[in-house]
């Protein structure tokens, strides 16, 4: 699904990534974990083509193609889907106008027909209740006004009614309760399947509690250090990082 080689980026001048090699098979749920600084949202922000950062070295390919040079409305209709850390609000632009004009992109480069207003509602009404998003969230301008959970789950929605073939959280646990928290994993782990991948970056193990990966990377400066089972990611728990920072000097 996602095979990234050597990968070097930096932005304004700094390197962040420094050879980077990753890669993260069909079906899959892969974690990504590592201490503040460590590149991890530059590894998202990167994939989905923020412009910001200059790749000086490497290539990400999804399924085989080369995707570094599309542009990221070019990258998510090919499938890769974003979920932001901090989602941002959007005065003037409502919520389902957002979300119908995004769906039909979507189903347009699949080469899908567009839903009609009535299929669209029935579609979004179905997959806000299944995330237990207030119905008057989706009358407002699009996060305007949420509460950090209530922009999580949002994400998680656009997420769902996408239908990615690869889905990218990054930190998406950070500021969430646990309630929020389970609603969240709840609409990841029902958006597994054989032929979509995750990759989930996270600092703590208690998002991994709910959304169980195959396989855990630990991150730190700018490279993978160390690869495991779930496992991998109790023991993070218990020790911390300390160990790893080391092994990326």
């Amino acid at each position: 699904m996602l095979e990234i080689k050597n990968l070097s980026a930096s932005i304004k001048g700094k390197s962040i990534l420094d050879g980077l090699n990753l890669t993260v098979k069909t079906g899959e749920v892969a974690a990504i974990m590592g201490p503040n600084g460590s590149g991890k949202s530059t590894l998202s922000y990167v994939i989905a083509g923020k412009p910001d950062y200059e790749v000086t070295s490497g290539e990400v390919l999804l399924n085989g193609e080369s995707i570094l040079a599309l542009a990221p409305d070019v990258r998510a209709a090919k499938g890769i889907f974003l979920a932001f850390q901090y989602p941002i609000e959007i005065p003037g632009v409502a919520t389902m106008t957002f979300l119908k004009a995004a769906l039909n992109a979507q189903r347009r480069a699949r080469g899908q027909a567009d839903l009609t207003t009535p299929e669209f509602m029935r579609v979004v009404r179905g997959a806000a209740q299944g995330l237990k998003v207030d119905p008057e969230m989706l009358k407002r301008p699009l996060n305007v006004g949420f509460s950090g959970g209530e922009k999580k789950r949002m994400e998680i929605l656009q997420m769902t009614l996408l239908a990615p073939r690869l889905g990218v959280l990054d930190e998406t646990d950070s500021g969430l309760d646990i309630d929020a928290l389970r609603i969240v994993a709840d609409g990841v782990n029902a958006l597994r399947g054989p032929d979509r991948s995750f990759l989930v970056i996270t600092h703590y193990q208690r998002l991994l509690e709910h959304i169980t990966p195959d396989v855990v990377h630990v991150m730190a400066r700018g490279r993978i250090v160390k690869s495991g089972g779930p496992e991998l990611a109790l023991e993070l728990e218990r020790n911390g990082y300390r160990d790893y920072a080391t092994e990326a000097a």
